[in-house]
């Protein structure tokens, strides 16, 4: 690995750590920040990256101890139950807390690697491999870490740092077009919260943006994980600055508990985004000039913009048990401006009603 095809970024803070991201960086880079005084690693992956978990655990055999935990795709894998075989597969291979866990896989599969590593033994050595666009730009960076219940998205979790993450490039090149599109919500909320010239590369040309093989979609990757990684190195544990980062987020996280995770984290962010300019717009703060950029950039994308006017009650108590909710007092992420973000704390419910109406279909 040379510092000229891969590029470093650290995420500062108590625990800093750094974000590679570059093509070919799979196995010498892992084998490098797991460091010397680790003996057994556990690799969690979906089925649909078997093989590459094989190839992966190959390549590490020769130094360390390497095991396998194969998990459910997408958000099946953030259940207590997957986080309980892990542990299991852990527990049974005696492993220490000099010990370390290899996060493998999309954005779900880094945040159960990242909940396991961090309850393991009040904590374990963690280095997260994202493989899909949300993973690189948003699951993996950050430290946030968690799964999912009855209740809702993302409610049982830690706040514990990775020793690294490694986003290998050659790892999307055969990712589904509509996995790629998904992954580009969470770089588009990037370019309206702080970064505006993520909105510009995407508009001068959507199919270069979304190809994984240019330099202008290298960019877009390296932007928006510079801007997380400002944000978090600030803010760990979102007590100010990284509530930012939720734009989108809270009517998002109600979709997809209301789609019983059928939809992709993306689209469903995408959808929030679109409720969060509008009540923005609403609210005398967001020119509507903006709210159309959010629309023709996501329709752009493939994503959706819209979602049911007849769910809102279901959504509305749903996100009333978010996490962001304090002392019974919804909290929004809007817009003054792109790159002017701002909480809207306790909106009327009525104002709440007609932003989801002006995304209803």
């Amino acid at each position: 690995m040379t510092e000229t095809d891969t590029t470093v970024i650290t995420v500062s803070g108590q625990d800093s750590y750094p974000v590679f991201v570059g093509r070919g960086l799979l196995a010498d880079s892992i084998a490098e920040q797991l460091g010397t005084g680790v003996k057994k690693v556990l690799i969690v992956h979906t089925s649909t990256l078997g093989a590459r978990a094989v190839a992966l655990r190959e390549s590490l055999m020769d130094t360390y101890e390497v095991l396998i935990a194969e998990v459910p795709d997408a958000e099946a894998a953030k259940r207590v139950e997957v986080a309980a075989f892990c542990w299991q597969v852990m527990g049974q291979a005696d492993f220490s807390r000099t010990d370390a866990v290899i996060g493998f896989g999309g954005g779900a599969v880094t945040d159960l690697a990242g909940f396991v590593a961090a309850t393991w033994l009040r904590g374990v050595r963690l280095v997260q491999v994202p493989t899909s666009v949300l993973g690189m730009v948003d699951a993996a960076v950050g430290g946030k870490n968690g799964i999912n219940t009855a209740e809702g998205k993302n409610l049982v979790g830690t706040f514990y740092a990775p020793a690294a993450v490694i986003c290998d490039l050659d790892t999307l090149d055969d990712l589904p077009r509509n996995e790629i599109l998904a992954g580009f919500a969470e770089i588009v909320k990037a370019g309206f919260i702080q970064v505006p010239e993520i909105l510009d590369i995407i508009e001068a040309d959507v199919d270069v943006a979304t190809d994984p093989t240019t330099p202008e979609f290298r960019r877009l990757i390296e932007l928006s994980v510079e801007m997380k990684a400002r944000v978090v190195g600030v803010d760990f544990k979102e007590a100010g600055l990284r509530e930012i980062l939720n734009y989108g987020h809270t009517l998002g996280h109600a979709i997809e508990h209301a789609e019983r995770y059928g939809w992709r984290h993306g689209a469903a962010v995408a959808v929030g985004m679109m409720f969060a300019a509008e009540l923005g717009s609403l609210t005398g703060r967001l020119p509507v000039e903006v709210v159309d950029r959010h629309r023709s950039i996501l329709e752009s994308l493939t994503l959706p913009t819209t979602y049911p006017v007849g769910r809102w009650k279901t959504l509305l108590a749903t996100m009333q048990r978010d996490k962001k909710t304090r002392s019974g007092m919804l909290r929004f992420i809007v817009l003054d401006d792109i790159g002017k973000p701002t909480v809207l704390e306790g909106p009327d419910a009525s104002l709440l009603f007609a932003a989801y109406q002006a995304i209803g279909s």
